[in-house]
C-alpha cells in the first residue's frame, strides 16, 4: 500500500526538507554535529555543549524541525497500517507535524516553570538539554527508518513494535545518562525529581496512550 506512486511525493518531500535541516545543522556548525552524532556512546558533546546551552539555540531547532517532520512521518506509516489509510493528505500531516511541535514544546515550557518553582532550575536545565539531544538523535535515526517503511519494506506490526522499542530504549539510555551525570544533584532534591517525572514523563504519555485506545 505505501508503494503505490501517490504515496511516495509528499513523504519524499518531507524526508528531504528533513535532510535539509540536518545538512544545513552539519554546515553551519560541523564539529558540533559530529560530536552530536556520537551522543548515544559518548558523553562528550552532553559534556560540552551543556555548558553553552541557550534559551532559544540554533543547532537544536534545526535538529528539532527535522524530528517533528520524522515523527510526523513514522506516526502517518503507523495510521497507514491500523486505520487502513492509503495516500497521505497534506491536511493530516500537518495536523500531525502541528500536534507533535506543539505538545513537545508546551511540555518544555512547562518543565522549565515546574523547575522554577521548585528552584532546581540548574538539574532541570541540564536535563532538558539531554533530553532535547536524545530527542534529536531520534529524529536523526528516523530518517533511514522512514526511508526503509515507505520504498523497501511493507510495515507489520511487528516491525512497528520492535521500532517504537528501539526509540523507547534511546529515550531510556538518555533518562538513565541524565541520572548518573547529576546524581549528586538528584539526591539532594530526589523528592522533587520524582514528582517531576511523574508529572512530566510518565502521565503525559499514559494520558496519550488512553486517548488513542479508547477510540
Amino acid at each position: 500500500m505505501l508503494r503505490h506512486e501517490q504515496t511516495y511525493e509528499l513523504f519524499t518531500i518531507l524526508i528531504v526538507l528533513g535532510i535539509a535541516f540536518i545538512a544545513t545543522a552539519k554546515a553551519i556548525f560541523p564539529r558540533r554535529f559530529n560530536d552530536f552524532v556520537q551522543v548515544l556512546g559518548n558523553s562528550k558533546y552532553l559534556k560540552i555543549y551543556a555548558r553553552e546551552q541557550k534559551f532559544f539555540d540554533k543547532f537544536d531547532a534545526l535538529l528539532f524541525a527535522n524530528l517533528v517532520l520524522s515523527l510526523s512521518i513514522f506516526g502517518y506509516i503507523c495510521l497507514q497500517y491500523s486505520e487502513n489509510l492509503f495516500a497521505p493528505k497534506i491536511d493530516v500531516m500537518f495536523k500531525l507535524a502541528f500536534g507533535i511541535a506543539t505538545f513537545i514544546l508546551i511540555k518544555v515550557l512547562l518543565e522549565r516553570l515546574i523547575g522554577s518553582l521548585f528552584e532546581i532550575d540548574k538539574l532541570i536545565d541540564q536535563y532538558l538539554f539531554q533530553k532535547i539531544s536524545y530527542k534529536n538523535f531520534l529524529g536523526l535515526i528516523l530518517v533511514p527508518i522512514n526511508l526503509l517503511l515507505i520504498f523497501s519494506i511493507r510495515p507489520s506490526l511487528i516491525i512497528i513494535y520492535v521500532i517504537v522499542m528501539l526509540l523507547l530504549i534511546i529515550n531510556i539510555v538518555g533518562l538513565i545518562t541524565t541520572i548518573k551525570t547529576h546524581q549528586s544533584l538528584i539526591k539532594q532534591n530526589f523528592f522533587y525529581f520524582i514528582l517531576y517525572l511523574c508529572a512530566l514523563e510518565i502521565a503525559p504519555y499514559i494520558i496519550i496512550y488512553k486517548v488513542f485506545t479508547s477510540n
